[in-house]
C-alpha cells in the first residue's frame, strides 16, 4: 500500500465508527475539518500503540469507544476484546489481571504461569481504573509502560500493544490515580453526552455491536489463548484469527482494515513526519514554562513558588509539578499522527496546539489559587482539559508576539553549542534562561 492507501483505510475506519458505532458530536477542528476528539484520539492511540485515559459520566460510551476502535484497528472480534478487559474494583487481584499458576502442574511440582487474555492480546482495556486502590494500581505500572508483564519467575513481553483505561468522575467509590500511572497515559479525553438527537439514535441502534461479533472466531481465538505457548506462537495464532476476521469484515461490511505489517508501516510513516520550525520552537517554549523555576532551578512538587518572582506571569508560577520527559514524547507522537491523518506535509503549530491540551491535562498539578480563578469559567471542556487549553492558548499568544526572536535564540544557541563565538540572544521568557543553562552560562 502507498501512504495514501493506508490513510484512506484509516479515514474509512473513522467514518465507519462515527456513522455506525459511536455517535457523538464533533468538538475539534483541524485543517478546516471537524472531528470528535474522543474518537480521533482513541483511533490514533490504537494506531500508534499508545495509551489513553478516557473519562466521563457513566453510560456515555467511554469503554465502548475503546472496544470498537480496538476491534477494527487490530482485527479482533469484539467479543474477544470484551473477554480480555480488566475491571477496576477494590478486590481486583494480580491473578485476574496478569496471570495465575497452572494449579494442575503446580501440584506436580512444576511452576508455570497461565497468562490472562489481557496480557496476551495486543489490545488492553482497564475499565474504571480509578476504582482500583492506589496500592493495586502499582501492579500494572511496568506493563502499562513497556509491555513487560511479570508473574512468579516468568516474563511475557508484548511486541505490539495499545492500552485504554476509563475513569468515571470522582465519587465515593473512586480513588486517586497515582501520578506515576497518570504520567504513563499519553492523552486524556472525555467521552461526552452526544446530545438528545444522537442519544435517541443510539436507542434505535441496539444491535450495532453485532456488526463486530463473530462467535466462532472468538471461541477459536480464546481456545488458543488458553493453551500455554511461546510468545511467537501466540502472536501467530492471533494473526491467523485476525486475518479471518478481516476477511469477514471485508465481506460483510465492505470495510478494509490493517494487518500487523500494515500497522507497522503506518507507524513508520507517522514517525517519519517532520516538525516545522515553528512547531519545534513553540513546543520548546511550552516545555520551558512547564518546568522552569528561577529560584529553585526547576519545578519540584515539594517546593513552593514564592510571590514576587520575576517570572510570575508564566505557567511555571501556577504549577506545582515539573513536566516529565514523557510529555514531549506524547506531544510529538500525537502531533505527527494527526498531521499524517489529515494528510499534512509536516507538523505545524496547528497540530501541536490541537494535541497539547489532551497530552497536558492529566499531567498538570495546578496551584489552588489558579484553580479558584478558572474553575467557574464558562466552558465546554472538563476542568482539567479547560485549564490545559487555556495554558496552551496563553503560550501560543506569547509565541506569536516573539516567534522570530525565539527562533533566533534557539538557532544562535545551537551555533554556540557547535563552537561559534557568539552571544546568546537575550529575552524575558524562561526559554532564554534555559538556553543559557544548556550552554553552561548560568
Amino acid at each position: 500500500m502507498e501512504n495514501g492507501t493506508y490513510r484512506h483505510t484509516v479515514r474509512q475506519l473513522y467514518d465507519f465508527i462515527q456513522s455506525h458505532l459511536y455517535f457523538t458530536r464533533p468538538d475539534i477542528q483541524i485543517g478546516g475539518e471537524q472531528f470528535n476528539s474522543t474518537l480521533l484520539f482513541t483511533l490514533i492511540t490504537a494506531l500508534t500503540g499508545s495509551k489513553a485515559l478516557i473519562m466521563g459520566e457513566p453510560g456515555l460510551g467511554k469503554t465502548t469507544a475503546a472496544e470498537y476502535v480496538s476491534s477494527l484497528v487490530y482485527q479482533l472480534p469484539v467479543g474477544t476484546v470484551w473477554a480480555s478487559e480488566v475491571s477496576g474494583h477494590p478486590e481486583q487481584t494480580e491473578e485476574k489481571i496478569i496471570g495465575r499458576p497452572d494449579l494442575g502442574k503446580l501440584n506436580k511440582g512444576h511452576e508455570e504461569v497461565v497468562w490472562s487474555y489481557f496480557v496476551q492480546l495486543p489490545v488492553k482495556i482497564v475499565d474504571e481504573i480509578n476504582r482500583l486502590p492506589e496500592t493495586k494500581q502499582s501492579m500494572i505500572l511496568d506493563g502499562v509502560d513497556r509491555g513487560n508483564w511479570e508473574y512468579l519467575n516468568e516474563l511475557f513481553l508484548n511486541t505490539e500493544y495499545c492500552l485504554f483505561a476509563t475513569a468515571n468522575y470522582q465519587d465515593q467509590g473512586t480513588n486517586t490515580i497515582i501520578a506515576p500511572l497518570l504520567d504513563r497515559f499519553d492523552v486524556l479525553v472525555e467521552s461526552r453526552y452526544p446530545g438528545p438527537s444522537y442519544a435517541f439514535m443510539i436507542s434505535q441502534k441496539q444491535d450495532k455491536e453485532g456488526l463486530l461479533r463473530h462467535p466462532e472466531l472468538e471461541w477459536k481465538l480464546q481456545d488458543g489463548l488458553r493453551k500455554r505457548q511461546a510468545t511467537k506462537e501466540i502472536e501467530s495464532h492471533i494473526t491467523a484469527i485476525s486475518k479471518e476476521f478481516a476477511d469477514f469484515l471485508k465481506g460483510s461490511l465492505q470495510l478494509d482494515t490493517l494487518d500487523r505489517s500494515s500497522r507497522k508501516e503506518v507507524r513508520k510513516q507517522i514517525s517519519a513526519m517532520e516538525l516545522d520550525q515553528d512547531a519545534n520552537a513553540f513546543t520548546r517554549m511550552l516545555l520551558a514554562e512547564l518546568s522552569f523555576c528561577d529560584r529553585h532551578g526547576q519545578k519540584r512538587s515539594n517546593e513552593v513558588c514564592e510571590e514576587g518572582c520575576h517570572y510570575t506571569g508564566y505557567l511555571c508560577h501556577r504549577l506545582r509539578n515539573c513536566a516529565s520527559n514523557r510529555l514531549p514524547v506524547s506531544l510529538v507522537n500525537y502531533a505527527k499522527a494527526l498531521a499524517w491523518f489529515t494528510d499534512t506535509s509536516s507538523v505545524g503549530i496547528e497540530q501541536m496546539r490541537a494535541v497539547s491540551p489532551y497530552c497536558l491535562a492529566h499531567r498538570s498539578q495546578w496551584t489552588d489559587a489558579h484553580l479558584s480563578l478558572l474553575e467557574k469559567d464558562r466552558r465546554n471542556d472538563p476542568l482539567q482539559i479547560h485549564l490545559a487549553r487555556q495554558a496552551i492558548n496563553e503560550v501560543f499568544q506569547r509565541y506569536s508576539e516573539q516567534a522570530e526572536h525565539v527562533k533566533a535564540a534557539l538557532a544562535t544557541g545551537y551555533r554556540i553549542f557547535q563552537g561559534e563565538s557568539l552571544e546568546p540572544v537575550a529575552g524575558d521568557h524562561p526559554l532564554y534562561a534555559e538556553i543559557r543553562k544548556d550552554l553552561n552560562l548560568e
